[in-house]
């Protein structure tokens, strides 16, 4: 909801403080389609160039968490808690019965437990990866730990890919604008024969290219690649918090202390509350 209000405010003050001010509408909207064209187009043909197919289609997928948010919430936090906890009294319990829940967690009735996470490629994969490392009875848990920092630095630097690349396209919009605006100006320069009324609106509409490059730039696609970026950082900690409780499980902790390990690692609007999670001890 804040990225539909922060656009709808964006615009109310800029064209609603433009028309107080007396402004007319009729040269920008003349002009827009035009701009639009050769801002928009000469934007998205560097987007291309300058971008591999996969970030392109990231990107795509991404522009919607501007809107939606992060994809884990709070209650989403104590869930991952409760599987980590239950797979690790269950490999120590019974450590070959862990095998069938790391092995196809699509029918293991612990993952089933938490639907929103089995559907996470990487959360699982990363679970179940990292347990199965435990088994193989690793002489050092450092290594273990390497192995887990290297994919989640991997993992991370990818999910940047869109906020890179948005902000790419935010850096060339103003200049592209600009470019926009000297075609006009050639074209005002072809009629110069004309009287000043006429000028002075082909003018406008030159400068319109000049507003729209630095309007779309600061106003629509910056700020997009500045929240692509804060929700990807935001998600890691999801991530993080496995990493955190399984590494505490292999340096022997108990499976409690390795859950409040976890716990703990997380900022204070996600952390589940000590009582949330007693039911895991």
């Amino acid at each position: 909801m804040l990225g539909f209000a922060g656009l709808a405010i964006l615009f109310v003050m800029v064209f609603g403080g433009y028309l107080l001010a007396g402004g007319s509408m009729g040269i920008i909207l003349k002009s827009l389609p035009f701009e639009m064209i050769m801002i928009g187009g000469a934007a998205l043909g560097a987007f291309l160039v300058s971008n591999d197919t996969h970030t392109v289609k990231h990107t795509i997928k991404d522009i919607k968490i501007v809107f939606k948010g992060p994809k884990w919430n709070h209650k989403d936090y104590q869930d991952l808690l409760g599987l980590l906890h239950e797979l690790i009294r269950t490999a120590r319990d019974n450590p070959v019965s862990l095998e069938a829940h790391i092995d196809n967690p699509e029918e293991s009735p612990i993952f089933l437990k938490t639907s929103k996470i089995l559907k996470d490629p990487e959360a699982v994969s990363l679970i179940c990866d990292t347990l199965r490392a435990a088994n193989l009875n690793y002489d050092d848990p450092h290594q273990v730990e390497e192995i887990l920092d290297k994919r989640m630095d991997i993992a991370f630097h990818s999910s940047l890919h869109t906020s890179h690349a948005l902000q790419g396209m935010a850096d060339a919009l103003p200049a592209l604008g600009i470019v926009a605006a000297v075609l006009g100006v050639i074209k005002t320069m072809g009629a110069i024969d004309q009287p000043p009324e006429v000028l002075g609106k082909m003018i406008g509409g030159a400068l319109v290219g000049t507003f729209l490059g630095v309007f779309l730039a600061y106003g629509i696609v910056g700020p997009f690649a500045t929240k692509v970026k804060l929700i990807s950082e935001e998600e890691r900690h999801f991530l993080q918090v496995i990493r955190e409780v399984l590494v505490a499980n292999l340096y022997n902790h108990s499976a409690r202390n390795c859950i409040e390990v976890g716990r703990q690692s997380l900022p204070k609007h996600l952390r589940p509350s000590y009582d949330e999670i007693s039911g895991t001890g």
